[in-house]
Formats: C-alpha cells, sequence, structure tokens
C-alpha cells in the first residue's frame, strides 16, 4: 500500500502527521487545518501520542470544523485528565460536535481503523509516570490479510470453497500482519523493536548533540544519533525524522543527518521534516541518503 503522508513538526511549536489513504492523523498541533484545508474532512481517527499542548491545539478547530455523528474518533492515553477536560470544553463551547468519539488508550490496546488494519498504541517514556499510568504512547498500523494455507491453493476452486465452508477460514488460512507504519510520538531513543519490520518509521530527533536540556526538561526526547543507531539494528524500509528543535539552521541537521546515516551504514530512504516547514507527500522528496 502505497501512502501520502504530509506533516509538520517542530519542538515546543507544533506536530502533525496525516496519512491521507487511510483519514488518519496523528498528532494534532497548531497548523494543522490551515495546512491540510478541505482535505482534512477525511480524517475520521486522530491519534494524540501526549498531552503537551504542541500536540493538541489544533484539536479544538479540527473538531469544530469536521465534527460529524460517530466521527472524529480521537484516541488518546488513558491517564491524560487534559483529554476529557477539552472533551467537556469543546462540547460546552460547539454543542455541535457531539457526535465525536473520544477514546481512552492503554498499552497495547488496538483499534481498527478499517476491516483490514488496526492501529496499536505503545507506552513509552517521554512523559515520566508509574508503570500502570499510560500518558505517553507511540502508535504501530497494522494491516491483517488472511492467505489460504499452502495445502490449498493448487486446489480447484470448488474444492477450496467446499473446504473453506467445511472447516472454517481460521483451519483453511493463515494470518499474515504487515506494519505499513510507525509513529514513535515524542520518546526518548528506545524499545526499537517495536519498529523492526515496519515499512515506514516516523521518529522524533529533537536534538543534534549534548545539550543539557537532554538531562533537564521534565519530559524526554531523542537525539539523532541515538535514533539512527537504535535505527541500523532493525529492518524497516523508509525513516522519517522530524520534531527538530527550532535553534538548528536547515543545513546543519541535513548535514548532520547524512553523516551519521554513512557512519551507521544506513541504506533505506531518509526523509526529514524540517522546523517551520509544511511538507505535503513527504516521502515524494529526494531522500538525504540517496
Amino acid at each position: 500500500m502505497n501512502l501520502t503522508i504530509s506533516g509538520y513538526s517542530t519542538a515546543l511549536f507544533a506536530t502533525w502527521y496525516f496519512i491521507e489513504e487511510l483519514g488518519l492523523l496523528f498528532d494534532c498541533g497548531d497548523g494543522l487545518m490551515s495546512g491540510l484545508l478541505q482535505k482534512s474532512r477525511k480524517i475520521e481517527n486522530v491519534f494524540i501520542s501526549h498531552p503537551d499542548r504542541d500536540h493538541l491545539t489544533g484539536l479544538l478547530q479540527l473538531n469544530q470544523l469536521n465534527a460529524r455523528d460517530g466521527f472524529p474518533i480521537i484516541n488518546y492515553p488513558r491517564d491524560s485528565s487534559s483529554f476529557p477536560a477539552l472533551r467537556d470544553f469543546s462540547f460546552k463551547f460547539d454543542p455541535h460536535v457531539k457526535g465525536t468519539r473520544w477514546n481512552a488508550l492503554s498499552d497495547r490496546d488496538k483499534v481498527w481503523i478499517r476491516k483490514d488494519i488496526y492501529v496499536e498504541a505503545l507506552r513509552n517514556n517521554h512523559v515520566p509516570a508509574a508503570e500502570n499510568v499510560f500518558k505517553s504512547l507511540g502508535f504501530r498500523v497494522v494491516q491483517v490479510k488472511h492467505k489460504l494455507k499452502a495445502e490449498y491453493v493448487s486446489l480447484p476452486p470448488l474444492e477450496i470453497k467446499k473446504a473453506i465452508d467445511t472447516l472454517g477460514k481460521e483451519a483453511t488460512h493463515h494470518v499474515v500482519e504487515t506494519i505499513l507504519l510507525c509513529y514513535s510520538g515524542d520518546t526518548p531513543a528506545e524499545n526499537f523493536h517495536y519498529w523492526n519490520n515496519a515499512k515506514i518509521l516516523i521518529h522524533e530527533a529533537t536534538f543534534l548533540g549534548d545539550e543539557v536540556e537532554l538531562q533537564a526538561h521534565r519530559n524526554k526526547h531523542s537525539k539523532l544519533e541515538e535514533v539512527l543507531k537504535g535505527v541500523k539494528d532493525i529492518q524497516i524500509e523508509a525513516l522519517v525524522l522530524g520534531h527538530f528543535s527550532s535553534r538548528y539552521a536547515d543545513e546543519t541537521i541535513d548535514g548532520a543527518i547524512v553523516e551519521l546515516c554513512r557512519r551507521f551504514d544506513i541504506q533505506i530512504p531518509v526523509y526529514r521534516v524540517l522546523p517551520g516547514k509544511t511538507v505535503f507527500d513527504i516521502l515524494s522528496m529526494k531522500s538525504l541518503t540517496a
């Protein structure tokens, strides 16, 4: 499945990523509606990684303009009280949004967005919390297909149908899951096994160096070097980097990515969303590793 991914991601200011073919939005920072305009009407499922303002302040406008019966479905970390507060406020401010669905997620919860595709929530440690408290999540988008088992493939169509009718689908088919896309959300560089075998990984890379903010900031972020070091040990087909700090010039970010990809022998296509830039169809850009 080819995916058209558009987005904006600048640390502290705003982050959002829209996957057009799936009507899927990850995070909902400022500028979403002015960036997507009428395309925002395609959004049916919203997954918010955590309650920082730069990841959710576009949510009220999205909901106000696009709410209809049953949509959008807004999925959020279960233990973030910001979301029930936003839900209650939005309903009082715009009573017509009563059709919106709000859905609290814990680690490993799955939300089916199509009959063959689900989004799985994965806990991360961006927001410090006890083990059984879920305030920050990443997400994995998985396509599920049922394929006929080898012993039935060569049979005539009528015999295949008879076998399915007699034995059932579970006995005659096996399940094949394909990880279409992973989104790290804001996170320290950790748990790269979550993303293994994904076709596309969108990962934050806030810092390029050893800034003291990495240690002093309450919530934890990733360094570019740590991200690429983790990526080299897993199998993915393409990498999208974003959430860079606006302190860095575009040329500095690109130079660091190219140098580190060479150091870690990263052979897959690598794309980036630079600070302050809204990018439409990210995967159509020239890869930095091309």
